[in-house]
């Protein structure tokens, strides 16, 4: 059996094709969803890129493996402490260990692990390749050497593939020769009008439309066509024009490889093929550009495509699933061992659903973010329910409601309208932390870890440069209601 999983940074399921977005970002990943199974609501539980793959690496919540941040203590996973053996239970029974346990050769394309000295993400891997930009390369300097690699030793039996791109993530960087494809092409949703786009020139907050450097409006050479700021709203929307290059140009790059495994008659019923993302991004939500830095749905909902041999075709999953799902998912259909029963996952296997199409969802998706904000969130029905403990420096409410099948970029806040359904919000993410903390090997949550430690690490210590830079200007209001919300964190 030969499996290739595509690892990409910063997809958000809505722009791709076979989510139904309009625009021709994603051609060569569509046809991969007509011949396996596509998840629809699937979702990070834990944002932005780190929390993430932690959580899809371990099988387990942030609230149990200790990673919800970017910083700090809960930048690191937990140490199991007095029961480890020789080697950890995580590294043992971690998603990539699962093929190396089913006798495949495992080798990845990533520099993930360096930047986040996130070193535990490569146990399972026989081998590692790290092209040395630690997230800043583009996909040209990484499919060549995948390429390489399946000249070598595509055509042997039992291997599993890792390949990583990270195009769609900010700074948004296609090469200078690369064929515009949409700038030509109106924006499917044209939801930012000129009068929101004002609403947003003064937004008070890191990456909004006068700082898409996160806190200022900085360029850089190596990155020319990333700007620093969004003046006008024809800029706005040419800034969501490179983030869809950015998947475009992922996809291109996707089906070379696809290519060359067509080419040598390797794309057939004995592979398999896994498409999925850490997060999202949030493109104006907010008031928010090129940054994924909520517990909401942009952020959190990523794509999930399955192509497994002996699997359903061209089938659609409903419910709510998340990336803790993955690894007992293929331990499941690879069957392997348990490395010690005292390990366990939070995620539930999907397998039935894969070959039967069994309803294997949740009731809900429980969502957290703690490296730019801290939120905890839940998806159920229609709706999203965000209880925001700290806003990274945005000025938000302490719980907000948006219905996303009617208003999917989060404009109109329901919370006072209906408190009935924060209500059951809330008691669905008070219910799931009690259980969560019930099984935990710590009795604290990292999410407060964060809070005790200074707040999340991408705004800890900015406040100050922040206030001197927004004073003089048309968002000088901002100074007093962040001094009011934000006193003490700094």
């Amino acid at each position: 059996m030969r499996i290739v999983m595509f690892d990409i940074d910063t997809l958000r399921a809505d722009h791709m094709g076979c989510y139904g977005y309009q625009r021709n970002t994603t051609p060569v990943m569509d046809e991969i969803a007509k011949e396996g199974v596509r998840f629809e609501d699937y979702y990070c539980p834990n944002a932005p890129c780190l929390p993430s793959r932690a959580s899809m690496i371990s099988g387990q919540y942030g609230v149990h493996n200790g990673i919800v941040g970017h910083g700090g203590t809960a930048a690191d996973m937990r140490l199991q402490g007095r029961t480890r053996s020789f080697t950890d239970d995580m590294s043992e029974n971690g998603l990539f260990m699962q093929f190396r346990r089913a006798g495949m050769h495992t080798v990845s394309f990533s520099t993930f692990a360096e930047r986040h000295s996130a070193w535990w993400f490569n146990a399972g891997f026989n081998e590692c390749y790290n092209v040395g930009r630690r997230g800043g390369e583009s996909a040209e300097m990484v499919t060549p050497h995948a390429l390489d690699w399946l000249e070598k030793n595509g055509e042997k039996d039992n291997w599993m593939m890792h390949v990583h791109y990270w195009d769609p993530h900010t700074p948004y960087r296609t090469p200078a020769d690369y064929e515009t494809h949409f700038d030509e092409t109106p924006l499917p949703d044209d939801w930012i009008t000129e009068e929101i786009f004002r609403e947003h020139l003064l937004h008070i907050g890191p990456h909004g439309a006068n700082e898409i450097n996160m806190w200022n409006d900085d360029t850089f050479s190596q990155w020319p066509k990333h700007p620093g700021k969004l003046k006008t709203l024809k800029e706005a929307q040419h800034f969501l024009n490179l983030y869809d290059e950015g998947v475009r140009y992922t996809d291109d790059n996707i089906g070379q490889i696809i290519g060359w495994l067509k080419e040598h008659g390797l794309y057939d019923e004995d592979l398999a093929v896994i498409i999925t993302a850490d997060h999202g991004e949030d493109l104006g939500e907010f008031g928010v550009y090129g940054e994924h830095g909520m517990a909401d749905e942009p952020v959190c909902h990523i794509p999930l495509i399955i192509k497994w041999p002996g699997m359903q075709k061209g089938a659609v999953a409903k419910g709510f699933y998340d990336n803790a799902d993955l690894t007992p998912t293929i331990q499941e259909l690879l069957q392997t061992p348990m490395f010690l029963d005292r390990y366990h996952y939070d995620g539930i296997s999907f397998a039935e659903t894969l070959r039967s199409g069994k309803d294997c969802s949740k009731p809900c998706a429980v969502l957290t973010q703690c490296a730019h904000v801290c939120q905890r969130s839940v998806r159920f029905d229609d709706y999203v329910y965000i209880r925001t403990i700290h806003g990274g420096y945005h000025i938000l409410p302490d719980e907000m409601l948006f219905d996303i099948r009617k208003d999917p970029h989060q404009q109109h806040d329901l919370a006072k309208e209906r408190p009935d359904l924060c209500a059951k919000g809330a008691k669905m993410i008070l219910d799931w932390n009690d259980r969560m903390m019930k099984t935990s090997s710590s009795d604290v949550d990292p999410m407060w870890t964060v809070m005790r430690e200074g707040g999340p690490e991408h705004c800890r210590g900015h406040l100050k440069e922040y206030m001197d830079r927004i004073k003089g200007t048309p968002r000088e209001y901002g100074i007093q209601l962040l001094k009011e919300k934000y006193e003490g964190f700094d």
